[in-house]
């Protein structure tokens, strides 16, 4: 990304946490474009700028950590059963979620929590994961010597979505005290060696 690239996606991760947060604290009904536009420092207008509504600001942090465990994936030595390497990406990446501050898991805990009582909260993280299903397909094309519209591929690249999807769901929807909860890195590999079990040798 050029400069300018960089700055609009700074501005939008920004306002993206600040409505995380406020999301995570108050709830769906009780937070207003407004108050996210002073949270994170920025006028009205910019909000708008950037989203259409106050769900759609939440999208940015959602698609982080997708982008994150993809990222993983495509650094797993092509050598790798693909198995393996989809499970490594996942863990590693939901271990990289745990290092985050307590804050950051709060936020993401929230986020979640408030989506299934909030129908427009629920479609943009539906969207995340659809959008993350898109991106996901390529990478396992160029795995696989396949394409990417290639029915198993996009099969493939649905159920691995989904086990992230779930075991992140799984996580957030638990009231368990975070010290004696399942950590979500091993509920991720948990869910993608389930997944994965039919496609080893």
């Amino acid at each position: 990304m050029n400069l300018t690239e960089r700055r609009k996606a700074a501005t939008q991760l920004e306002i993206a946490r600040a409505a995380a947060s406020l999301f995570a604290k108050g709830g769906s009904d009780a937070t207003t474009a407004e108050a996210i536009a002073e949270r994170a420092g920025v006028s009205l207008r910019t909000f708008y700028r950037y989203f259409r509504t106050k769900q759609e600001a939440v999208a940015p942090l959602l698609s982080f950590g997708a982008r994150r465990w993809q990222e993983l994936l495509a650094a797993v030595p092509k050598d790798v059963p693909l198995p393996d390497a989809l499970t490594r990406a996942a863990e590693q990446a939901m271990a990289d979620a745990e290092t985050a501050t307590a804050e950051s898991l709060e936020w993401t805990r929230g986020l979640l929590r408030a989506a299934s009582g909030d129908p427009a909260l629920a479609a943009v993280w539906a969207r995340v994961n659809h959008d993350s299903e898109q991106r996901l397909a390529p990478l396992l094309a160029d795995r696989t010597g396949s394409t990417p519209d290639a029915l198993d591929v996009r099969l493939a690249a649905a159920a691995a979505t989904a086990a992230i999807r779930v075991a992140v769901e799984t996580w957030a929807l638990d009231d368990t005290p975070t010290a004696q909860a399942t950590p979500v890195a091993e509920l991720a590999a948990g869910a993608m060696r389930t997944l994965t079990a039919g496609l080893r040798p």
